[in-house]
């Protein structure tokens, strides 16, 4: 505190910066040689106290002790700010010490800088003061900035902990990958081990049957061989009675004569079918076909109903069907009335009433039906079969894929999707937990397209909508089974 009230003793109250060359006015007050001669030079009194100054008192005496004390504080403050550094304390255009700051500008100044032109009608405070407000505005930006930080790691603790969960998630579905494929590698090689037992069995049935066959042949054989061998050395012997008595000896030749019966028409080729029935033509679809019994969980099995005027569901509850009102007219009476009591066959397309003449309602409607099955978490997957329609929508309620000849856009936007294939059958993946529901090319599962926003709340239940004219409907909307 002694050595800042020093140092504000040595300070000139014109310039506010220590003294340089300084002089005394006959009142006693000291001030800088030039600032004194530029306050005298416009009004002869003195600053402080506004005593008057003679003309003949402009001849200045300097304070010699005042000189002194400021030179010695002037080398003082150059040393604590380490030596040269001192002029960073100076204006550098006026070489006065910045004692003031330009609230206006945000930069400091001196005393000739705040009556200079650039900094005219500014606002200025001395340093200390707005020092003291910077300072308080800084606090309360600091604690903004430390409340982003705080919020910024808040999040990113956040983002670290949805990091993790993704990779114990993306882990957990890799072990359930690997399981469920483990469980199908085992059905497959389960069934491949019985089918190869059961080629191997068949196999070696037919094997001793063709391996029996051959030996009765082979016996068949060797015995004629013999026989022959004994009628060809008979037969070559020129002796008459050699060759009648060898021919005659202990009757063997004549029973073996007698006994002879040709076996080469009764012997056959045996060649037993080795044949595995559809799993030799139609192994791998047989296959698929057992392992839809095994795999788990299996497509959702729909239930239609409906309340739209003249759209029935079949007694299995998969398929949607169209019955037209039938206009009937009296042309003798020229009466037309509505009977919705009437409609046509779905197989052979005529009339079920006893009138001659009717017209069939044929203007264009929309048929649209719910499932009876409500979904309220976990996985579903179902398949629609749409055929050849030029529109149809499918999907759970208020969230569907539509399907407007050529366009597809779903009921989250209206914008065309890229998906430009005519696929016969849709499948619809509703992952409750993940809240997600997904459309695929059922016939080859190509992904068409999958909805995130505005996911629908539980219980949802399946949706179809889809378009009929001219009469009876003959390719109702189907529910795929397996």
């Amino acid at each position: 505190m002694a050595s800042t009230s020093y140092t504000e003793d040595l300070t000139c109250p014109i310039c506010l910066t220590i003294f340089t060359d300084p002089v005394i006015l006959p009142c006693g007050h000291s001030f800088c040689r030039e600032c004194i001669s530029l306050s005298l030079s416009k009004l002869c009194q003195c600053p402080q106290c506004r005593a008057a100054v003679p003309k003949e008192g402009k001849c200045l005496l300097t304070n010699h002790i005042l000189k002194s004390l400021a030179e010695k504080e002037a080398e003082k403050l150059k040393g604590k700010h380490g030596g040269g550094e001192v002029d960073d304390w100076l204006c550098p255009e006026h070489e006065e010490k910045l004692k003031l700051f330009c609230v206006t500008d945000q930069q400091l100044a001196c005393i000739i800088c705040r009556d200079g032109e650039r900094h005219e009608g500014h606002k200025f405070k001395p340093i200390k003061e707005a020092a003291a407000s910077v300072r308080k505005e800084l606090e309360k930006f600091l604690q903004k900035v430390s409340d982003d930080i705080c919020a910024v790691e808040s999040i990113g603790n956040k983002q670290r902990e949805e990091i993790t969960k993704t990779k114990e998630k993306s882990q957990q579905l890799m072990t359930q990958i690997c399981r469920q494929f483990v469980e199908m590698h085992q059905f497959l090689r389960q069934r491949e081990d019985e089918i190869k037992k059961d080629l191997k069995d068949k196999e070696e049935e037919a094997m001793e049957k063709m391996s029996k066959a051959l030996n009765a042949v082979e016996t068949a054989l060797s015995e004629n061989r013999e026989l022959e061998g004994k009628v060809t050395s008979v037969l070559k012997i020129p002796d008459y009675e050699k060759f009648l008595k060898s021919w005659t000896e202990e009757n063997s030749m004549k029973t073996s004569k007698r006994s002879f019966k040709p076996r080469g028409g009764n012997l056959q080729v045996v060649n037993p079918p080795l044949s595995l029935g559809p799993h030799e033509s139609h192994l791998q679809f047989f296959m698929w076909k057992e392992m839809l019994q095994v795999i788990q969980p299996r497509a959702e099995e729909l239930s239609l109903k409906s309340d739209s005027e003249n759209i029935t569901v079949s007694e299995d509850g998969r398929n949607l069907m169209y019955s037209p009102n039938i206009v009937m007219s009296d042309q003798n009476s020229g009466y037309h009335g509505l009977d919705l009591g009437y409609s046509y066959c779905h197989y052979c397309g005529s009339a079920q009433d006893s009138y001659s003449h009717y017209t069939e309602d044929t203007s264009v409607r929309y048929a649209s039906a719910f499932s009876t099955n409500q979904f309220t978490s976990g996985q579903h997957y179902w398949e629609i079969e749409v055929g050849k329609r030029d529109y149809w929508k499918v999907g759970v309620k208020d969230y569907f894929l539509c399907y407007n000849e050529p366009k597809y856009v779903t009921s989250s936007q209206d914008a065309e999707l890229t998906f430009t294939g005519t696929p016969q059958k849709i499948g619809i993946y509703l992952d409750c937990m993940s809240e997600e529901l997904s459309f695929y090319d059922a016939e080859n599962m190509t992904h068409i397209h999958t909805m995130r926003e505005g996911f629908p709340s539980v219980p949802a239940e399946a949706y179809f909508e889809y378009k009929f004219s001219k009469g009876a409907d003959y390719n109702p909307l189907r529910v795929c089974l397996f």
